[in-house]
């Protein structure tokens, strides 16, 4: 497998939604996670070697993706961007961990040197859009043997629709939101057909306070 290992990690709403509306910050809802849950996230953290949001969370959330709550190391931060469009005062150039952006040919030479002068890596991969099927073999090369991948809907879609993904833990938040247009775990165009879904087998599902944590393997 000239990959790495890919694991999706999300904190969801019983109906499914990662934010209380479109555009608002995860952090909100995960303001409800108690410390002990802070752990099992953190300690998934610490045992990969990478860490994937998309830009859309950097800019919404500024999120450090360190490892706090556990004993462990900072995996190294990665973030698909096709215009390398991050910004520079973001937490993910703290000097905590390396920070890779992945970016496209149509992204702006003077934000690609930018992020460079941050102390980011940057990987092209694709021509208009971040293209995963030349960026996961990049990254494996780099030594990203794990990957964690800690959402937005649209990045989800991607690793499921590619079949990229291995391993899916869900945090289950027990709140409702509702809202047709609030964004869910996995967003995109959908499979529209049975033949073509991802499935999954359950591997455990425990209780931490009130929340449940399934874990998923999917079936290749």
């Amino acid at each position: 497998m000239n990959r790495p290992y890919v694991i999706i990690v999300s904190e969801v709403t019983i109906d499914g939604k990662l934010t209380l509306y479109r555009g608002a910050s995860s952090k909100e809802l995960m303001s409800l996670m108690t410390k002990e849950v802070y752990c099992y996230l953190h300690s998934i953290r610490a045992e990969v070697d990478g860490i994937m949001v998309g830009c859309e969370t950097v800019r919404t959330d500024d999120p450090s993706l360190t490892v706090r709550y556990v004993e462990g190391k900072n995996p190294v931060r990665i973030i698909p961007c096709s215009t390398a469009n991050v910004p520079y005062n973001a937490n993910i150039f703290s000097k905590d961990a390396p920070t890779i952006i992945a970016t496209t040919q149509r992204a702006p030479k003077e934000k690609i040197e930018k992020l460079k002068e941050l102390g980011a890596e940057v990987i092209i991969a694709g021509e208009e859009l971040v293209d995963f099927g030349l960026l996961l073999p990049e990254l494996y090369q780099r030594g990203i043997k794990k990957l964690m991948v800690e959402g937005g809907s649209s990045i989800n879609w991607e690793f499921v629709k590619n079949r990229y993904v291995d391993e899916i833990k869900i945090i289950h938040l027990p709140v409702i939101v509702g809202g047709e247009n609030v964004p869910t775990f996995v967003g995109g165009e959908g499979f529209k057909s049975l033949t073509k879904v991802l499935k999954l087998k359950i591997q455990k599902f425990f209780q931490i306070d009130d929340f449940l944590i399934s874990e998923w393997k999917v079936q290749k």
